[in-house]
Formats: C-alpha cells, sequence, structure tokens
C-alpha cells in the first residue's frame, strides 16, 4: 500500500506552498513556488480522493453491526470496494516520479532518411503534422530554421514549441519515422519506403549548462532558401560550433542578434540533452522502457499510405485514419504512448 509518512509529507509540502503563495512569496521564489505548486496540486488530489474512500469504507464496515443500517451499510461498501482499486492506480500514478522537462517547451528537428526525395517530402509532411497538433493544443509554434528541396521537401527543420506540458506530450516522437506510398515523383505508380528522423528536445535553460565562450566558435553567413531563394541582403544567419563535441546549430532569421540568441538556446538544448540521455543509461543501463529506449536510430513508427493506417511498433498499436493522424490528430496514440510508459514505470517500482 502506500506509506502514510510520504503521503503526510506531500500534503504538508504543498499547504506550506500554499500559504506562501497567499502571504506573497519574495519576487525571485515566485516561478519556482508556482511550479512545484502545480506539479503537487494533482497529487494532493489523489491522496485526498483515496484517503476519503478508505475512512468511508471503515465507517460502513463499522455501520455493519447496526441491524438498522445493515443494508445500507452493505450496498455502500460494495461501492467503495469497486470504486478503491481505481482510486489506487491513480495514486500511483500520480505518485511516479516527474520528468523534470516536462513542462519545458521542445524542439523538435526534423531530417529525411534514407529514400532521397521522398524521404524529404515525407520530413516535410512530418512537420507540418506536428504543427497541426500544436495549434490544435494551443501552442505556440516558432520555425527556428528551415531548409527546403527543389520540391518542398526539408533538408532540415527545427521547430521551436511552447506549451502547457510540451515536451511531456511530444518526447516519444524521437525515433525514425517510416513511411510506405506512392511518391509523386515515381510515374510507375509502385510503392517505395522512405524514412525520415525526428528528435525531440526539452529546452534548457541557462541555469542548466553553462557554455563558457572559448568553446564555442560563431561565424556569419549569408542566410538562403530553397535554390537561393529569399537571400537576405545582409550576412545575418549565424551558425555555432561547440567545440568540445563538435555539434553545429545555425539560425536564419533577419535579425543576427535574435539568430545569435536561437542559436545559443538550440546549442543549450542539444547539450542538455546529451546529459539527460547520460544520466537516464546511468541509472537504467539494465532495463529498457516498454514504449522504447529513446534510441534515435530505432523506427518506431511506420505510416502506409496504401492501406491508410498508422503503427507504432513499440506498443503494437495500428490506427486506420492515416489521414486524420497527418492533419495532427495524434492524441490517440500519444496517449497510448504516454500510458504504456506509465505502466513499465510501475512496474519497474513494484518489482
Amino acid at each position: 500500500m502506500f506509506a502514510a509518512q510520504t503521503l503526510d509529507q506531500i500534503t504538508r509540502r504543498f499547504g506550506f506552498l500554499e500559504a506562501r503563495l497567499m502571504e506573497g512569496a519574495e519576487p525571485a521564489e515566485i516561478a519556482g513556488i508556482t511550479r512545484e505548486y502545480a506539479e503537487l496540486k494533482p497529487v494532493v488530489a489523489q491522496i485526498k480522493a483515496w484517503k476519503s474512500a478508505v475512512a468511508q469504507r471503515e465507517e460502513a464496515r463499522a455501520m455493519l453491526a447496526d441491524p438498522e443500517m445493515r443494508a445500507l451499510a452493505e450496498e455502500e461498501l460494495s461501492r467503495l470496494e469497486a470504486a478503491l482499486p481505481e482510486l489506487e492506480h491513480a495514486l500511483r500514478l500520480a505518485l511516479l516520479p516527474k520528468d523534470a522537462a516536462d513542462a519545458r517547451p521542445a524542439l523538435i528537428e526534423l531530417r529525411p532518411g534514407t529514400g532521397g526525395e521522398e524521404a524529404s517530402l515525407f520530413a516535410a509532411d512530418l512537420m507540418r503534422m506536428y504543427q497541426r497538433y500544436s495549434e490544435a493544443k494551443g501552442w505556440q509554434v516558432q520555425l527556428v530554421s528551415l531548409a527546403e528541396t527543389e520540391l518542398g521537401g526539408l533538408r532540415e527543420a527545427v521547430l521551436r514549441i511552447v506549451g502547457e506540458g510540451v515536451f511531456a506530450r511530444l518526447k516519444f516522437e524521437s525515433g525514425v519515422h517510416r513511411v510506405q506510398r506512392v511518391p509523386v515523383t515515381e510515374s510507375g505508380g509502385r510503392i517505395h519506403t522512405s524514412a525520415a528522423t525526428v528528435a525531440v528536445l526539452p529546452e534548457a535553460e541557462e541555469v542548466d549548462i553553462d557554455i563558457p565562450a572559448q568553446d564555442i566558435r560563431i561565424d556569419t553567413m549569408r542566410a538562403s532558401g530553397a535554390g537561393g531563394q529569399h537571400v537576405n541582403t545582409t550576412d545575418s544567419a549565424v551558425r555555432i560550433t561547440h567545440l568540445p563535441t563538435g555539434i553545429v546549430v545555425t539560425s536564419s532569421e533577419k535579425s543576427q542578434h535574435q539568430n545569435r540568441a536561437i542559436a545559443m538556446q538550440v546549442l543549450r538544448a542539444k547539450l542538455y540533452d546529451m546529459e539527460r540521455q547520460r544520466a537516464d543509461a546511468a541509472r537504467a543501463e539494465d532495463r529498457r522502457a516498454q514504449v522504447g529506449s529513446g534510441d534515435r536510430s530505432e523506427r518506431i513508427r511506420t505510416y502506409n499510405f496504401p492501406q491508410g493506417r498508422m503503427t507504432d511498433h513499440r506498443i503494437n498499436l495500428t490506427l486506420y485514419k492515416l489521414d486524420a493522424v497527418m492533419q495532427g490528430d495524434l492524441d490517440e496514440v500519444i496517449d497510448a504512448l504516454i500510458a504504456a510508459d506509465q505502466a513499465a514505470r510501475l512496474a519497474a517500482m513494484e518489482a
């Protein structure tokens, strides 16, 4: 069952945070207190619901001794016994350790894999899919960088997405996405298989990653779009190279100052993600989560256009609504991935 001491500690901490917010915390503390308060609020609600049901069950059991109340007590006891397992499961989920990055904005990097121009076109389709999904969620989408092919495919794109619970919902999208369809470039009508890679990174804050000035090289260059179009008249694009790791990031907005800030933001996210992966590997080398290891080289999903289906191979989920999926209807698969991840983590905790 649940350790009473742990539940009491969580409830007391929540009460303390609530009092600090009501009495007026220091400006420097507000953001941290508000974030922790928001994280604990649903946990405390589950604790209260479970404790209330347990207390009601004990009251109903005591009422069984009264002949006049026995029938009512038995009815109430039956209801509570049926409800408690669901409340216990909900509380276990609420008590699972949180990923510190779940509430952060996310950067999505998309690149074509095997398949030539068709892979580039598919990568562009995936970018639009994530843009539509984000817009439906009310999230803000910023195009950080975009390099296109002559036919409108992607050489590379980076999106920054800001909103509530962005990384928590998008983090399972990292991996190789495979498409099976007749390419628009194919005159013979044959089905081709190609792929695109997606990397979802939590945005890092400056306090997370310190980047000494001597560790980076900043170059300015002339920005250009597909086929040399949209060329800026000034050398405003910025490329930053992180010398210790060799990571290279670029940004090509119109303002060079803005480009430096955006490129540094992307670089911090990449370095932060490297640290997270290193920590995850050290902590969980002996087990692989059932939703996938997070290894971006693994094929995670297939989009089969002739059959109108999408299959997520990590959880063996197949949906026959590919048109809706490509229009950004991703909640069903994302909810299933989150549920599988929670089940795996619960199993690991209880093993």
